[in-house]
């Protein structure tokens, strides 16, 4: 029984997942959330890190920056352009990178509420995949406090998204991303 306890207990620690901290710099206008990092982001400590990932390319093309800078050099353009990343998760268990693996039992949400509040010039959260606005809707909107927000549903830029090609992705994002002054 304890070998089996113990199992358990191991599996659960490695499908374990921490997210990142917010990327988001003084006068954000779009918060850009996807569910949880992938592998390959987890273990690049990087936002949207697998290689098929079609965000930075698609970010890259609407404000027109290189998609082969450095990682950092790429978060200091989306910043420029009054955009923020994060995730709709703190911590959840889930074995891989699918959105549809997570285990509905052990979600953990980041703080919205704090967040929206220290960062009131966000006016539009752009969900990146229907598994992010589903999420965000059933676990943060019933007790957020934050009127007039524009919510976008896009689709996803992960490479397990394959039914929208680049140009289908690009129309949808190009107009979420590009929210007006205030």
């Amino acid at each position: 029984m304890d070998k089996i306890r113990d199992e358990t207990a191991a599996a659960r620690f490695e499908t374990a997942v921490t997210g990142f901290a917010p990327v988001v710099g003084e006068g954000a206008r779009v918060l850009v959330l996807g569910s949880m990092p992938g592998v390959a982001s987890l273990r690049q400590v990087q936002y949207y890190a697998h290689p098929r990932n079609a965000f930075w390319p698609l970010a890259a093309r609407i404000f027109g920056f290189d998609p082969g800078l450095a990682y950092d050099e790429r978060l200091r353009a989306l910043q420029a352009n009054g955009v923020a990343l994060w995730d709709v998760l703190q911590a959840c268990e889930r074995p891989g990178s699918l959105d549809a693996d997570i285990r509905g039992d052990t979600l953990v949400p980041n703080d919205f509420q704090a967040f929206l509040s220290l960062h009131p010039s966000i006016g539009r959260i752009c969900f990146n995949g229907a598994k992010a606005a589903a999420m965000f809707r059933r676990h943060v909107l019933p007790t957020l406090q934050a009127p007039g927000l524009d919510i976008y549903e896009l689709p996803s830029t992960s490479p397990a998204h394959a039914a929208a090609s680049f140009e289908q992705k690009l129309t949808a994002w190009e107009p979420a991303l590009k929210f007006p002054t205030r």
